[in-house]
This record gives structure tokens, sequence and C-alpha cells, in this order.
């Protein structure tokens, strides 16, 4: 692996603990990836969308956590809207295995390490 990537990671707050284990793989020393937490408690106010679009802009690429509550984020939809109006590589990965939701315009695949990977090395 020649270089870390910056990866925007874009979930429903629902599924925040699958984040939280993408997190906790970025932490590993010889993970392909550096993680950037934008998780927000907040309103989506303006100002938060400001910051999201700055370090969507400063990551190679986004990747999108998948689910049902996908379909009822308007955070998460926003953010996938922004990284492609950015032109940001965008990739999904399903957080359940029996959870196989379509997000349209969100190319997803199965949750693999390797997976994740080999999309990173792309970047």
């Amino acid at each position: 692996m020649a270089e870390k990537k910056v990866v925007f990671v874009a979930f429903a707050i629902e599924d925040e603990h699958i984040r939280n284990m993408i997190k906790g793989q970025s932490l590993l020393t010889d993970s392909p990836f550096e993680y950037v937490d934008m998780s927000v408690k907040e309103a989506y106010d303006e100002e938060w969308k400001k910051k999201v679009r700055t370090r969507i802009l400063r990551s190679d690429g986004v990747l999108v956590i998948v689910s049902k509550n996908s379909l009822t984020s308007s955070g998460q939809k926003w953010e996938i809207l922004c990284a492609k109006e950015e032109k940001k590589k965008v990739r999904g990965i399903w957080a359940y295995k029996e959870d196989r939701t379509n997000l349209v315009g969100v190319n997803t695949m199965v949750w693999t390490w390797n997976n994740i990977a080999s999309w990173i090395d792309s970047l």
C-alpha cells in the first residue's frame, strides 16, 4: 500500500455502531485509510453543511454505510449528494448481512475488509 487515503464515511445515525467498527479498523497500523469523523448530534444547519463539504473536499472518496436506515436519513442523503457534486468517488457497503437496501446512484458491495481495501486502493 503506497499511501494512506482519507475516506469520509457517510452513515445514518441509527448505524453509528457500524461506523464505530470502521473507525476501529482505521486505527490499525496497517489500515489503508484514515478516518474522517463527522458524526453530528445537532440539527443539519448551513454551518454543518459547510463543515461536511470541506471535509468531503479533503477526502479521497466517500464510503457510504448502506442500510434500511439510509432511506430516511436526510443527513446521509445530503452527504452523498455533496460528494457527487464535488466529483468524489462514492462506494457503498451493506451494513448488515440480512439488509440489501438499494440506494439509487450508490454502487454497493458486501462489507469485507478486502472489498473496502480494494476500493480504497483504487482512489
